[in-house]
């Protein structure tokens, strides 16, 4: 027997999809999507999209050179999910500096936009002390790199 694999994630051009469905342990007493599991499906999609760049967080681990870690989220929820909606999580790089990477995320619906968040990761050593990422986890990273967005022009 053949055994299927998990879901995963593929790049539309700077951006990383990742679909997700709502299942009922994903909701709470009013049928909606509990909090924090926006939360969950982000660092789903942030490590599937790791791999897709080939980034080895694990490798990386054991050899004992570092991980990331989150060092800072903001959330902003918009619409619920509801049991049995089909979700896309998209994540887009937005900013790299050596030790540092920041991800925008969304949890969308359609054309819905349900939450969104601004992550920030760090490269750390195993000592918890920040290190420069790996410089082909760099070079992965500015490949998809989103272009920087312009303000829109007030009236």
């Amino acid at each position: 027997m053949v055994s299927p694999e998990p879901p995963s994630g593929r790049f539309d051009g700077a951006c990383h999809l990742f679909p997700v469905r709502v299942y009922f342990e994903d909701t709470d007493l009013s049928g909606v999507v509990y909090h924090a599991n926006y939360l969950r499906w982000f660092e789903r999609a942030r490590s599937d999209l790791l791999r897709c760049l080939s980034i080895d967080q694990r490798a990386a681990h054991e050899a004992g050179e570092g991980a990331y870690a989150v060092t800072e989220v903001a959330l902003r929820y918009l619409r619920p999910a509801r049991l049995d909606d089909a979700v896309v999580i998209v994540t887009r790089v937005g900013d790299l500096s050596p030790a540092t990477c920041r991800l925008e995320q969304e949890a969308r619906r359609g054309d819905d936009l349900l939450c969104s968040a601004s992550v920030r990761v760090a490269f750390v050593a195993p000592n918890g002390r920040p290190r420069r990422q790996p410089p082909a986890w760099m070079e992965a990273f500015r490949a998809v790199i989103a272009p920087p967005t312009t303000p829109l022009e007030t009236e």
